[in-house]
This record gives C-alpha cells, structure tokens and sequence, in this order.
C-alpha cells in the first residue's frame, strides 16, 4: 500500500503553511484515480439508488477545485468557467471514459499546485470574496475548502465505485 501524500514529506516548491492544502488535493487524486480506473462508462455514468454519478462528482471537484483557487487569487469567474458549471450539471454523458476523467481531476490539481507554489504566505489572511453575492471569505479559506472540497467528492467517488462494481 502507497504512502498517503500528508505522510509523504513536504510537497516541492509549497510554502510550509500550504502544506495541508497540497497534500489533500494529491490524495483526493490518488483516491479518484484508483476509484475509477477501469470503470466503462455506463458505470462511471451510473447512479446506484438515486446518487450522483461518479463522473458528475470528478468533473464538480476539478471545476470547484479551479473555481476556488479563483476567488483566491482575487478574481472572478471567467464566461469559461461559468459554462463549465453549467455543465457539470447537465445529464450524463455514457461516453465518458475513465481516463479523461482522472486527465481533467489531475489538470485541476496541477494548476492547484503551481498556484500554491507561487503563493506568499503574508497573503494567506486577505480578504476575499465568492460568487455575485461577494461573500466573505480569506486566500486561506478557500485554498483550504478547495482541498476540503475535492476530499469529500473523492469519497463519494470511493463510495459510488464500489457499489457500481458490487452490482456487475
């Protein structure tokens, strides 16, 4: 069994502070990408007793994870980014594959790290605001719910994979 990434030593290049963060989002990948590997996409598309598919929840964590790290640069969503959450919402797409899906969670977390790694810790308790409603929040707090965020989607990925392979 691998070691988690929190027990894998610093993260290269990631202020001290942001350790945690970078460490979440490398093991909700890790999580993702072993839930999913080998999964056809009328499995990754299907939603045992009602719940979400596994596609929706990796495609809503990469989108949270890139919205997130917006609002924490100081920045609002982009016309891309709106659509993109508009689509994540929509139906299932059975043609999906595993390997894009674990492509475009690992892009997210990619960009996530380099912008951690060019994070200054003094600015990790500037305002920030979320969304057209503007509510408040810190770079801090939202760099940490995006690593919170995509942790909690990456269980429901766990979740959902199991009973979608315990039904075949």
């Amino acid at each position: 069994m691998p070691t988690e990434p929190w027990l894998s030593g610093p993260v290269e290049g990631v202020p001290p502070l942001l350790q945690p963060v970078a460490h979440g989002i490398l093991d909700a990948a890790e999580q993702i990408r072993s839930a999913i590997e080998g999964l056809s996409g009328a499995e990754l598309t299907s939603r045992p007793a009602g719940v979400a598919s596994i596609a929706f929840h990796v495609r809503h964590a990469a989108g949270s994870l890139d919205r997130l790290f917006t609002y924490a640069r100081g920045e609002e969503l982009s016309e891309k980014q709106r659509g993109e959450l508009a689509r994540e919402k929509a139906a299932d797409d059975s043609a999906v594959r595993a390997a894009a899906l674990i492509d475009l969670f690992e892009d997210s977390v990619a960009r996530a790290l380099a912008q951690l790694r060019s994070t200054d810790e003094s600015a990790l308790l500037e305002k920030r605001t979320v969304g057209r409603m503007k509510l408040p929040s810190t770079t801090l707090g939202l760099l940490f719910h995006g690593a919170e965020h995509s942790s909690r989607h990456a269980g429901q990925v766990v979740t959902t994979s199991k009973l979608v392979r315990s039904s075949v």
